[in-house]
């Protein structure tokens, strides 16, 4: 049996290290458009800050460990062709020629695009995306050949939130230009209202309410337009305004499409078509809660859905269990993670939605260390079951595993309740006899009593 994917990042290598764990006997084949497989592009903000020195320790598996597997991996093949009648993929060698490599079952794992917003003047010396090792590289590139003292931001979420810390960190003054009135939109706004204090404590300007318009060049300066008559001079600009699913292959030949263009997967992640899979950013993604698919790319959902992938197409019988949006990201010295549905989102999706917010010690404040950090618990006032929470506090004082937590119980649909039940270790050094998460649920029942 011959599996090939297309894709070498979170979702194809993990579809490819399942199957092999599952069929020993299946040869697999892995289409890689760049030099780079299963490396982590969640940590090119880490390595272009200069905490991860070596871009080679962005790797999640060394090439020979892969291969190590059974699984053969086409590095610097550009997939350029599908013919499912032929079953067959058509390629752009290294040296420009064209290939072709048979299959009998086909996973699509390609990924995603940088989006690129209606601005003038991208593409130019000093304009970076930011969403491949190639990315990554030009931007450290230009750190090092030119020697940048500012840049513009353009975007308030994750990845320009990562960024500005490591510009920051590179001996830049930042500036950060956000459409929406607040950054971090996927947050509430008591709560992003700290992470723009954070950001103008670290020094970074943070402009929000303006859509950026043009970006010009003139005596090697960059001139920044945008809507209100903003204008600002900089050294560079990175533009980070999301991402839109590489899906050109699929609808190349007819495949379905969904929410913002993704490939249309079931949960066992196959596509309309016979023998062809899709998994990670290219595909949509069932969010439960709600019970839809939406447009939801983050790299845990992709190494599952990969995984699922690769599981079915020799055989398996896996479903794709769904994703909460479960979220965590580090700015500076301060870390915010969120999971499940905020407030206004439980109340568009027709809950009798509550949100109870609290401040409390991460640890024992007799302990030397404790800090105060804040959650955020939205409930069901008739079912009383917990829809999200949100979580924001120092690092170092565990925000991402309690966000964990909470996300585990609204896997499995627990009440907020419940979460007092909830057998936690405790010493004061690390926590309280009722951690954070249960004093937050507590709070949220008392006014229930109420």
């Amino acid at each position: 049996m011959n599996l090939t994917i297309i894709g070498g990042s979170d979702a194809g290598i993990s579809a490819a290290l399942r199957a092999r764990e599952i069929n020993k006997n299946v040869d697999v084949r892995v289409i890689v458009a760049d030099s780079f497989p299963n490396y982590s592009i969640c940590g090119l903000p880490f390595y272009l800050s200069g905490e991860t020195p070596e871009w080679r320790q962005l790797a999640h598996r060394q090439i020979g460990e892969i291969e190590k597997e059974g699984i053969s991996i086409l590095l610097n093949h550009k997939a350029t062709l599908i013919d499912p009648q032929s079953k067959t993929v058509a390629c752009l060698t290294p040296t420009g020629q064209e290939s072709r490599t048979g299959y009998d079952k086909l996973i699509l794992a390609t990924g995603a695009v940088s989006a690129k917003p209606p601005i003038r003047g991208l593409g130019q010396p000093g304009v970076y995306l930011l969403r491949w090792m190639e990315d990554g590289f030009a931007i450290d590139n230009y750190l090092k050949s030119y020697n940048p003292k500012s840049a513009l931001i353009v975007g308030g979420g994750y990845i320009g939130m990562e960024m500005a810390d490591s510009l920051t960190r590179r001996g830049l003054a930042v500036t950060v230009v956000e459409y929406a009135d607040s950054v971090m939109e996927t947050v509430d706004k008591s709560f992003s209202g700290i992470v723009k204090v954070e950001l103008e404590r670290r020094l970074v300007q943070v402009v929000n309410g303006v859509a950026i318009e043009g970006i010009e060049r003139i005596d090697g300066k960059l001139f920044v337009s945008g809507s209100h008559d903003f204008q600002f001079k900089t050294d560079m600009v990175l533009v980070a305004t999301g991402c839109k699913p590489s899906a050109d292959l699929a609808i190349a030949i007819g495949l379905e499409t969904g929410a913002k263009g993704a490939i249309k997967v079931n949960r066992r992640m196959e596509t309309s078509f016979k023998d062809i899979y899709g998994a990670g950013d290219c595909v949509e993604t069932w969010r439960r809660i709600v019970n839809r698919y939406e447009y939801l790319p983050l790299g845990t959902t992709a190494h599952k859905q990969g995984r699922v992938a690769g599981a079915n197409a020799v055989g398996g019988r896996s479903e794709f269990a769904g994703s909460l949006g479960t979220q965590v990201v580090k700015i500076f010295n301060l870390v915010v993670g969120r999971t499940g549905l905020r407030q206004s989102e439980g109340v568009e999706e027709g809950f009798a939605a509550f949100t109870e917010e609290i401040e409390v010690w991460d640890h024992k404040a007799y302990y030397p260390g404790a800090t105060k950090i804040r959650i955020r618990i939205t409930g069901d006032r008739d079912t009383r079951k917990l829809l999200g929470a949100q979580v924001i506090g120092s690092y170092g004082s565990e925000i991402s595993k309690r966000i964990d937590v909470f996300a585990t119980a609204l896997f499995h649909e627990m009440t907020v309740d419940e979460l007092s039940d909830l057998d936690f270790s405790y010493t004061p050094p690390l926590s309280s006899p009722w951690d954070p998460v249960q004093i937050a649920a507590q709070s949220w029942v008392k006014k229930m009593v109420k």
